[in-house]
């Protein structure tokens, strides 16, 4: 009888370890998921700046140079290695970007035109999507890390080499409320 109860116990810590550790992958590989989240619209939204580009260059011949800037920032969010500068990358490009929409008033046949329109609408959408991702990740990255933090979970993510990981930063210049003068 001793046996028996001494191998229940062995079965059930077996088993809860096993529990423990798999919820860990699991935290883990969503905060990934989200992270490939992110770079999916990201890619979406870089895909999307050429087709801008082009139709912004027919009305505004004389605005070559923001036109090269957004190509310019596009580029950087291409080639950045990790998710933190893929999305500072992307703060710059979203501030190019502004200023190209900016053209649409002084255009109006470019903000009449249906293609620029649908444009702004997709990256307006696709920004949307964005946010969403990059909110996604951080709260499974709190979620994930909060596991690893906590007893007795800790003690396995210890051993099995569970590292904290990193919450996306917003740049302090975005932080700032924008000023409104009249």
């Amino acid at each position: 009888m001793k046996t028996i109860i001494i191998i229940a116990i062995i079965l059930v810590i077996i088993v809860a370890y096993a529990g423990m550790y798999n919820s860990l992958v699991k935290y883990r590989n969503r905060a990934r998921e989200f992270s490939s989240q992110i770079d999916v619209q990201l890619k979406r939204r870089t895909d999307l700046i050429p087709n801008l580009v082009e139709t912004v260059k027919g009305y505004a011949t004389h605005e070559k140079e923001t036109l090269a800037n957004v190509v310019a920032m596009r580029n950087n969010v291409t080639n950045a290695d990790s998710l933190q500068d893929k999305v500072e990358a992307d703060n710059a490009l979203t501030g190019a970007l502004r200023q190209v929409f900016a053209l649409a008033e002084s255009y109006p046949d470019l903000k009449a035109n249906q293609q620029f329109s649908q444009l702004m609408e997709e990256l307006s959408n696709t920004e949307n999507k964005v946010s969403y991702a990059r909110q996604a990740y951080n709260s499974q990255v709190q979620a994930y890390d909060t596991a690893i933090e906590t007893f007795p979970r800790n003690l396995i993510a210890g051993i099995h080499g569970f590292k904290e990981m990193d919450f996306l930063q917003i740049p302090d210049a975005e932080k700032a409320a924008p000023k409104v003068k009249f």
